[in-house]
């Protein structure tokens, strides 16, 4: 059997080990693979590994012996689904691995921008608090979050997540998952509930928004210039889901004119970013590279979870198989 892991530098940059795979067949890992080398480090093999190595109708039609693409993601939106159900080729995905950890991140992106603990101790070490007249200094204000009000856009695993987290801090939640009855609630652990409104309702009402829906022709762009002229003046706006669920140019207009307070994301729109990327540079933003799923603990789990999906395949049973 022979595997071939597509862009395994990703997921294991060199921290952790492949070793888990070997049991399955011979077993080569590639860092990254360009385009044009795709087919070529691609063919003959039966098992595909990929994170974000695009797998179209026409690159799989060229690969014949493929029956099994793991992708190492949640989303699977690289590999073209209709072919593999029409070709027989099981597609696999790894849910929910990364559920804390991304929700982990969303806090810690709204604490950030809050708190402002990155600016203060650049400061701090700048030697500002040592001439400072007073025992303390702010450099930029600082916001308090309990009694404020959140909203959440896709209410799965990671958005109850960051919904119970965000209570936690005296926050009030709403959401808008993506099927749910006009009236109808959620109740967190520590009793708080959740109401479930819709988007335009749930902006209006928010001082933080945070994005959690999977990308679909329904929430493309879903936040853009109407959606954004909705929202509260001065609110903040949080994407650790998909960079292409917000119109990233009318982002910045809305920066740039204060409609909104601030934007945080660990996505955007095309990755790796490129210097032409709006949101570079851009004010009372703050952007991580795509990390949110990165801790080590996170990427170990994930491989193990690819590990058994493999497992389950091989024995005839497929576990996570996303070809409907």
């Amino acid at each position: 059997m022979k595997i071939v892991i597509m862009d395994g530098s990703a997921a294991n940059p060199g921290d952790l080990s492949w070793d888990i795979l070997n049991r399955f067949g011979d077993v080569t890992v590639y860092d990254v693979t360009p385009p044009e080398l795709v087919y070529e480090r691609a063919s003959g093999a039966q098992i595909i590994l990929t994170n974000k190595t695009v797998f179209d109708a026409e690159m799989l039609s060229r690969l014949p012996d493929v029956k099994y693409i793991g992708v190492l993601a949640t989303g699977y939106n690289v590999v073209d689904i209709p072919y593999c159900k029409e070709h027989g080729i099981v597609v696999t995905n790894v849910p929910a691995y990364s559920t804390y950890a991304t929700a982990q991140m969303t806090v810690a992106l709204i604490l950030e921008f809050c708190d402002k603990v990155g600016l203060h101790n650049e400061a701090v070490m700048k030697g500002e608090w040592i001439s400072s007249p007073q025992f303390c200094f702010f450099k930029a204000p600082i916001i308090e979050l309990w009694n404020l009000r959140a909203h959440i856009i896709g209410f799965g695993k990671i958005g109850m997540r960051v919904a119970a987290i965000l209570s936690s801090l005296g926050m009030k939640v709403s959401a808008t998952p993506h099927h749910f009855t006009p009236g109808e609630t959620y109740t967190l652990p520590d009793g708080e509930v959740v109401e479930f409104m819709d988007v335009a309702e749930g902006l209006r009402e928010a001082d933080i928004v945070s994005l959690h829906a999977p990308l679909t022709d329904e929430t493309h762009w879903i936040i853009n210039s109407s959606s954004i002229a909705g929202m509260k003046d001065g609110a903040l706006l949080v994407n650790c889901a998909r960079g292409p669920l917000v119109n990233e140019d009318d982002v910045v207009s809305a920066l740039k004119s204060g409609k909104l307070g601030g934007y945080c994301a660990d996505v955007i729109s095309k990755e790796p970013m490129e210097a032409s990327n709006p949101l570079f540079g851009a004010p009372n933003t703050i952007l991580t590279p795509h990390i949110a799923w990165a801790a080590g603990e996170t990427r170990r789990r994930l491989l193990e979870i690819a590990a058994g999906n493999i497992e389950a395949f091989l024995a005839g049973s497929p576990i996570n198989n996303v070809v409907k």
